[in-house]
């Protein structure tokens, strides 16, 4: 059993990973190197923060049912010194759109999120314009809404929470860059620092996010998780939407809301994708060509809005098929992978820190299984399929 875990990145998948194995084991040692103790640059805090059970496969469904209880009950399971976190989860649901001719997956998945026991609605287009009025529904087909279990909440603070049960458990975050692995034959043994320091480790795990493929080429390894820019717009309208939900358009467009103004935002064209963009800079050009008409169209009173505050964060993309890669590359005995989750890592993040722990402490999942998200799927290119990408 491993007594010395280093973990690289502190967001929400390392810390994750943290907490679980400090409250399951005591007796390891934990030590978590974190470039950016700020989180500034951090997908877990840049993103739009939310959570569903609608998803087509059904391990994502499992690991945000998990999700969805961990959230519920954060403030006693991160509790520190008397203080209960809150996240201000808000369970507003997921609404998924379909015109007739996503109608018959839409159908598919509902019935499969339904047997896991996900609180989810299928509501024809009359049922869609009874729910919700202010919604165009012309050219709809069908809709699933989220009557719980979905919804969204404050991403940053579930990091912060996560990382101070962790500390108070007994982890140690270190404020450095990983500049290095030295290993031996097919195991890591030592994990270089920008600070200077090496960390002896029994098992390393690469929860790196966006910068995952700088931490795998340190090992030879070529891992298919690519930083790709996504830009989220803050917008003011005199729209009064009574119970909006998280409402995705079948164009991919989304928009929440947020106090008395909406989020929103939508993936770029495949073609106008490229890696690395900076962050500094809003694609204000998807806003006025794609996302103002599409919402406009949706909902005909967000033909007046204002745009208030934009910004980008990164998404920590697979390009194989948009699902995490979690565990052991088979080149290298201990170092676990936790990357890839474009875009849900943190929904995710509470079931693959459980994960992640159990392979350090015991070689093997012990509640969810998560190993069809292993390598082996990603070596022989055979990619999960996930129609309800994000």
């Amino acid at each position: 059993m491993a007594s010395q875990v280093v973990i690289v990145g502190g967001g929400v998948i390392g810390s994750a990973v943290a907490y679980f194995l400090r409250a399951s084991d005591p007796n390891v040692q934990v030590t978590v190197i974190e470039r950016d103790p700020t989180y500034a640059r951090s997908s877990s805090a840049l993103s739009a923060a939310s959570i569903r059970q609608q998803f087509s496969t059904p391990l994502s469904v499992r690991m945000s049912l998990y999700g969805i209880d961990f959230l519920r009950t954060i403030g006693e399971r991160l509790e520190v010194n008397g203080e209960r976190p809150s996240i201000d989860l808000h369970e507003g649901g997921y609404l998924f759109l379909a015109t007739s001719r996503g109608e018959a997956t839409l159908r598919e998945n509902h019935s499969m999120q339904r047997d896991l026991g996900a609180d989810i609605t299928l509501l024809d287009a009359a049922g869609l314009r009874t729910r919700f009025p202010w919604l165009n529904t012309d050219d709809l087909a069908a809709g699933a809404f989220g009557e719980s279990g979905e919804g969204w909440f404050d991403g940053y603070g579930l990091v912060q929470a996560l990382r101070r049960k962790a500390a108070s458990l007994g982890a140690r975050y270190v404020a450095a860059e990983v500049v290095g692995m030295e290993h031996e034959g097919r195991r890591v043994t030592r994990v270089r620092a920008s600070n200077g320091e090496a960390y002896a480790c029994d098992v390393v795990v690469s929860a790196a996010g966006a910068w995952s493929r700088s931490i795998a080429s340190m090992l030879g390894i070529d891992i298919p998780v690519h930083a790709r820019r996504r830009s989220i717009f803050n917008v003011s309208s005199p729209a009064k939407l009574d119970g909006c939900p998280l409402l995705i358009d079948p164009t991919g467009v989304y928009f929440r809301p947020e106090g008395r103004t909406y989020i929103c935002g939508t993936s770029p064209a495949a073609d106008n994708d490229p890696d690395d963009l900076p962050l500094d800079e809003v694609d204000h050009a998807l806003f006025d060509d794609v996302i103002w008409p599409t919402l406009a169209h949706r909902v005909p009173q967000f033909e007046a809005l204002r745009v208030e505050h934009a910004w980008s964060g990164y998404y920590e993309y697979n390009v194989l098929d948009q699902n995490a890669i979690i565990g052991a590359h088979p080149d290298i005995d201990n170092c676990i992978f936790g990357s890839g989750f474009s875009g849900h890592g943190l929904q995710h993040g509470p079931a693959t820190g459980r994960g992640i722990g159990e392979l350090v402490l015991h070689g093997r999942y012990t509640t969810l299984d998560l190993s069809p998200l292993g390598w082996a799927r990603v070596i022989e290119e055979r990619p999960i399929v996930e129609k309800n990408v994000v």
